[in-house]
């Protein structure tokens, strides 16, 4: 009895690893990839990713071309309902949605009115995230942004995968 226990643990545990959502992780903003409409793009940035009981913890930092640092973050669940975002100047709520495995739409509001919509896909070999960023700039511009992440290191590790200059 004990031993089917024990399988039916150790199953259930290789179904999670299996099933992680290919996000998670910590993840650096590649320039050279990276496309923004209008311009400038940011000097930096790093996002995390994290599971949560609450859900996916997002939490990042950037350096913006005039080199003001920004951040925000949120916790939200892929279920097309409104959570808080923090930090934030131009979004107080976030809604995400799962299209796929490796595909993730969300609408980004402030009081209550879309600014902006994005589509985050990550490859199929789990390295690179490319944000896909659609709306109205903190200038009140149209905005159509391409982002590229590279992974840099994976959950629950420290240990950067490499530099990804």
């Amino acid at each position: 009895m004990r031993c089917a226990k024990l399988a039916f643990t150790l199953l259930g545990l290789a179904a999670t690893l299996v099933a992680a959502d290919p996000v998670i992780g910590t993840w650096k903003f590649n320039a050279a990839k990276s496309k923004y409409t209008p311009g400038p793009p940011p000097k930096s940035a790093t996002i995390t990713y994290e599971e949560t009981a609450d859900g996916i913890k997002r939490t990042g930092e950037s350096v913006d071309a005039e080199g003001k640092t920004t951040s925000f973050e949120y916790t939200a669940k892929y279920d097309g309902k409104d959570y808080p975002v923090t930090g934030s100047d131009l979004y107080d709520t976030i809604t995400i949605k799962r299209i796929n495995d490796q595909t993730a739409e969300a609408i980004l509001k402030k009081s209550g009115k879309v600014v902006s919509n994005a589509r985050r896909v990550v490859s199929e070999d789990g390295k690179v995230i490319t944000l896909t960023i659609t709306g109205t700039s903190s200038k009140g511009e149209k905005m159509h942004n391409v982002v590229v992440y590279d992974k840099f290191s994976e959950p629950y590790s420290d240990t950067p995968l490499k530099d990804p200059k």
